[in-house]
């Protein structure tokens, strides 16, 4: 069964959030985006949780775009309650039919990370996947997050770094605010400052082959592995709501 959920639309929903290239939209709803970016990501999360396991009755997609996620979602945490925003009419629509395809019921939003619309404390697991790169006003999204979460809530969140998105593919491809991209350590260092716990063994930051300048060719073809002094292109973490 399928819900959702009409809510009143803040004005200009889309104003801290930069909107996707022709391509970008495109890219988000393809095979190789939901194998090797979307699925690799929840992988690794699902390694990153603490033990032992807590439940996630209701757990929040935050920038859920075509809605890939939430098999995914539905099938690893089994929740009561799945909730998707994004800022995209069109994508909402498109979630929604995937959605019910999978038989997945969900309620769908149209809304800002900077402005979400749930009752603070009602939300077990915020999961944030490359949509934080998307967004102007970054620490608002992340006071969102922390408001919205129970205590002991988690955030999982899996992010490209400055280093990946100011790299000469994306910026061709892709549209971002530039201005406010970060590197793993700043993100971490973000997320920490907005009040969540995030515990060593609960961060990783995979240098997949997608996210390199050579796109994985000097190792998978060249057998040249990657200096262990590279800036990191990715980080995924398990955050708790203090």
């Amino acid at each position: 069964m399928l819900q959702i959920d009409k809510l009143e639309q803040a004005p200009h929903p889309q104003r801290d959030h930069v909107p996707e290239t022709r391509f970008g939209i495109w890219f988000l709803n393809t095979e190789t985006w939901a194998v090797h970016v979307l699925k690799r990501a929840v992988d690794d999360l699902e390694r990153l949780l603490p033990e032992p396991r807590p439940s996630h009755p209701v757990i929040v997609d935050v920038g859920c775009g075509w809605g890939r996620s939430f098999p995914l979602l539905q099938q690893r945490f089994a929740p009561d309650r799945l909730i998707g925003i994004d800022v995209s009419p069109q994508m909402l629509r498109v979630s929604a039919e995937l959605a019910g395809k999978h038989g997945i019921k969900v309620d769908l939003r149209q809304a800002n990370s900077a402005r979400l619309p749930l009752a603070s404390g009602s939300v077990d697991m915020v999961f944030c996947h490359q949509t934080f790169h998307h967004l102007v006003d970054q620490d608002s999204a992340l006071s969102e997050f922390h408001r919205v979460l129970k205590p002991g809530g988690l955030l999982l969140f899996a992010e490209s770094t400055r280093k990946y998105i100011h790299s000469w593919i994306i910026r061709l491809l892709f549209r971002h605010p530039m201005e406010v991209q970060k590197t793993a350590p700043e993100y971490l260092a973000m997320i920490v400052g907005a009040g969540f716990a995030v515990a060593p063994q609960s961060v990783s930051y995979p240098y997949l082959w997608w996210s390199r300048g050579d796109f994985g060719i000097l190792e998978r073809v060249f057998r040249i592995r990657p200096s262990p002094g590279h800036e990191e292109t990715l980080i995924n973490l398990v955050a708790r709501r203090g």
